[in-house]
């Protein structure tokens, strides 16, 4: 693995390690955005409002070539590369750049020295914000091991460079750089450098994770995987635990530790009362507002304008959160949390998962889109399986994660969790949402340590353990068939559930034990329960 550095002198001027405030006052000059009235920096990003997953390649060469997972990832030529490179060299001889180091990593031993490459001020301000600032001391001889050069009005040729469109995000793993150009929408940058954390660190036996991450008064830290919607930033801000990080995280020989040293959270309806230091964050000077609108008259952000997108987000670093860990860092988990949105309303609340269990959840990753919110979704919800909580950033094949998380789990005696917060009653349309009360009172009683002791019932599809009742919680809940008005119909729901976790499951069973394959739903466990 050799590190290829971006020529810097290529540019007519360069602009380094920037502060927020300089930042913001070169972005308005440049017309890069507006300032709200809270002293937030606006950004629309134009036609990308997401990220470009159809965009993303990775170079296939003689070291990625048996180390990618190449069902997941499209594979780029070294020849394509080197045009592609020599193309963002020239281009970038006519731009003023913002170049950040920073660290990604909290963990010394583990950290990655990033050099973020960028043709925005506000770009460099969001990246400031999200990785890990090292002291100025530390600045002195900074050494990158990893560059990311974001060039946003940078147009590829998709003849001459291989790419499907004029948007491209390049990583060449092997040379440590990554080019991003066609799009403005900033968490391109971010998951870049998530993407190579997760290629790099396997083979060093840490465990790169896309989670949030608390801890307790008693330095109970506790993980939580999730999908979007299923509210893993929600529930890991909590008042009464230190928050690690709210996305992505690694777990070493030492503990757990955040990449990041900033929060990227969703504002779409983001209310002040429901979330208020995610509100109060998003609402200071210098956090950066992606594609939010601004109130006329008045400036103020309209957190419920869904008009330029609805990905809207906001970026700021964690020290905006009260009750932030300053050091990024824990032991071993005590508790991992898997969440997901289950809009067909068959999954209890909670379930106690076996590690086999942990890791056939973790691999299925699974949660449901709600019917009527995309074009031709029709009336039924739609299952989501993103492996890892996080495939498009998976660059290794899931059974790398999975095996990984699997040892962890065993040597540390984790307990491990299945978290509901979709629907109860019925799928989507016909039952309601699980009540965040509801969740957040089983949630505490894991994580405490007090409901792995309740009495605990066998799901007869599922096999997980589900905890019989809890003080305060409807003891109907608990058992989600007898929340359904007609329990033949739940049957039938929860056998059909039970299929689609099976044939999404069928492109593991190469590459994973016997128990894990038994851990899985089955309709035919429940007929020999019966």
């Amino acid at each position: 693995m050799t590190i290829q550095l971006f020529p810097l002198e290529a540019s007519q001027k360069i602009r380094r390690n920037l502060l927020p405030a300089e930042l913001v006052e070169i972005a308005l000059r440049r017309g890069e955005g507006q300032l709200a009235a809270s002293g937030a920096f606006t950004v629309e990003t134009g036609q990308h409002t997401g990220r470009s997953a159809e965009d993303k390649y990775v170079v296939r060469d003689a070291e990625t070539d048996q180390a990618i997972w190449w069902d997941n990832s499209k594979a780029m030529s070294e020849e394509q590369f080197d045009r592609l490179l020599a193309d963002f060299i020239t281009f970038a001889k006519h731009k003023e750049l913002f170049v950040q180091d920073l660290y990604a990593g909290a963990d010394p031993k583990h950290r990655l020295n990033t050099r973020i490459v960028s043709e925005y001020a506000w770009h460099s301000l969001f990246i400031r914000h999200l990785l890990r600032r090292p002291e100025a001391s530390e600045l002195e001889g900074f050494v990158p091991e990893f560059t990311v050069v974001d060039l946003p009005s940078f147009r590829a040729a998709p003849l001459y460079h291989g790419t499907r469109t004029e948007t491209v995000i390049a990583c060449n793993f092997s040379r440590r750089i990554v080019l991003i150009g066609g799009t403005s929408y900033a968490g391109e940058i971010k998951k870049s450098v998530f993407s190579f954390l997760n290629y790099l660190l396997p083979a060093k036996g840490v465990m790169p994770m896309h989670c949030s991450a608390n801890v307790g008064k008693d330095g109970d830290s506790a993980v939580f995987f999730g999908l979007s919607g299923t509210g893993k930033t929600t529930l890991s801000a909590d008042p009464t635990r230190e928050l690690l990080g709210d996305d992505e995280h690694g777990w070493s020989e030492s503990g757990i530790f955040n990449f990041e040293g900033g929060c990227y959270a969703k504002t779409i309806r983001l209310s002040k009362s429901a979330e208020p230091e995610i509100w109060e964050a998003s609402n200071r000077f210098a956090t950066v507002l992606e594609n939010v609108v601004l109130k006329p008259g008045c400036h103020t952000p309209d957190f419920d304008d869904a008009r330029l997108a609805e990905n809207s987000r906001s970026a700021y670093p964690l020290e905006a959160i009260a009750n932030a860990s300053p050091t990024g860092r824990a032991g071993h988990p005590k508790n991992i949390v898997m969440l997901t949105a289950d809009a067909f309303g068959v999954l209890p609340p909670i379930a106690k998962l076996s590690p086999s269990q942990a890791m056939y959840h973790f691999l299925s990753g699974f949660t449901a889109k709600v019917a009527g919110t995309e074009k031709g979704m029709g009336n039924e919800p739609k299952p989501t399986f993103s492996t890892c909580f996080g495939a498009p950033f998976m660059p290794r094949h899931p059974s790398v994660y999975g095996n990984l998380l699997r040892d962890l789990i065993a040597k540390h005696g984790v307990d491990c969790w299945l978290v509901n917060t979709g629907w109860t009653g019925g799928k989507y349309g016909e039952g309601s949402r699980m009540p965040i009360k509801v969740t957040r009172a089983l949630l505490n009683a894991a994580l405490s340590g007090e409901l792995k002791n309740h009495t605990m019932r066998v799901d007869p599809i599922f096999g997980f353990k589900v905890p019989v009742m809890m003080a305060g919680v409807d003891p109907k809940l608990m058992t989600p068939r007898d929340t359904w008005a007609d329990p033949a119909a739940y049957d039938a729901t929860a056998a059909k559930l039970a299929g689609m976790f099976t044939k999404n499951f069928a492109k593991f069973e190469a590459y994973v034990d016997a128990d894990v394959l038994r851990a899985g739903p089955s309709v035919s466990r429940q007929v020999a329960a019966e």
